[in-house]
């Protein structure tokens, strides 16, 4: 796999887009698949490899997008008759009711954007926070007027003026001012220009009002303004400065995790593409993309959409019989 797809794993890892390694690692024939067959599914489900084909897709497509979602890891177990279909945690069962005999198991790895961390100012405080921040594997940009290799010890990128022009920030970015009193108002104004999920600002309170009605002035809209994390971190009542660097990092890493948003397409040349939307088939419990299913039938009203030619057949003939488990709750005949 990284031979034939290592440019497109460099080219997405170098885009902070997250994707999902999909490799085959259990295989009972018959099956399309073998085992070592792989592939790399992008969030806008665009899959690059092969894993197998028809409904083998549409569930590797639909658990992909729910481990990027996730960032957990699944092993995906296909087949008419599976040898243990026991709740596992990280293993997704999927018994077929139109697939002939045979199973297959593929492994998907989540692959997500490294969290990005943006340090502006020489405190003390901003020396803790790179120190911690690559301890926790973060990327590190340090920023500060006339810094050098020393100023911070180990970062990613060094930036020697309060300019963040050229500095890549994305929905995984998370940018404090630690300035405390040099270029603060310099230093949020570059912050509010990135794309970020966070801007922290450490300082007192009364500084907060001050810097907030210059940022309003400067022509920052209120709403952004009124998402600055200041007085920066979570109060755990810290004194010393890398006590305050951990309660600001712990904030960070509360809203990184909160994230469930974060990886919505955003890029023009993404949003020209069809993103997968999945509807379950009634019959057999697998995702179907409604971009390319299989068949679709109107029942009462309804668009309902199928993997194949059984489960089409299978509600033809008993249509109620299926629209009644689901609203039951009852699992379909496959799940």
């Amino acid at each position: 796999m990284l031979d034939k797809h290592l440019e497109t794993i460099l080219e997405l890892i170098k885009g902070s887009e997250p994707f999902v390694m999909a490799q085959v690692v259990g295989r009972q024939a018959p099956s399309s698949s073998k085992v070592g067959d792989k592939a790399i599914v992008k969030r806008n489900g665009k899959m690059i490899g092969w894993i197998g084909g028809g409904c083998v897709q549409g569930i590797v497509l639909k658990e992909s997008s729910d481990a990027i979602t996730s960032g957990k890891p699944r092993l995906v177990r296909i087949g008419k008759q599976l040898s243990d279909t026991k709740n596992q945690e990280g293993v997704m069962n999927y018994t077929m009711t139109c697939q002939s005999e045979g199973q297959v198991e593929i492994y998907l790895e989540p692959v997500l954007p490294q969290p990005h961390l943006v340090v502006m100012g020489k405190s003390e405080i901003a020396k803790a926070l790179v120190r911690l921040g690559k301890a926790i594997n973060f990327k590190v940009t340090g920023v500060a007027e006339g810094a050098n290799l020393q100023t911070f010890g180990k970062v990613d990128e060094l930036i020697t003026q309060i300019d963040l022009s050229k500095v890549k920030t994305t929905a995984m970015s998370f940018i404090v001012v630690a300035s405390q009193g040099e270029h603060d108002e310099q230093s949020l104004l570059e912050a509010f220009k990135k794309e970020s999920a966070y801007v922290g600002f450490v300082s007192s309170r009364k500084k907060v009002a001050t810097v907030s009605t210059y940022l309003q002035e400067a022509g920052i809209e209120q709403s952004a303004i009124e998402k600055l994390h200041s007085p920066a971190g979570i109060d755990i009542t810290a004194k010393q400065p890398d006590e305050v660097a951990i309660s600001i990092l712990a904030e960070i890493i509360q809203v990184k995790n909160g994230l469930t948003e974060m990886f919505k397409m955003d890029s023009k040349s993404e949003q020209t593409e069809i993103v997968p939307s999945f509807y379950i088939n009634p019959v057999c419990g697998v995702p179907v993309d409604i971009n390319n299913p299989k068949h679709i039938i109107e029942h009462q009203g309804e668009q309902v959409y199928f993997c194949c030619d059984g489960c089409k057949i299978k509600f033809e003939k008993d249509p109620e019989k299926y629209i009644k488990a689901r609203e039951l709750g009852l699992p379909p005949e496959g799940m």
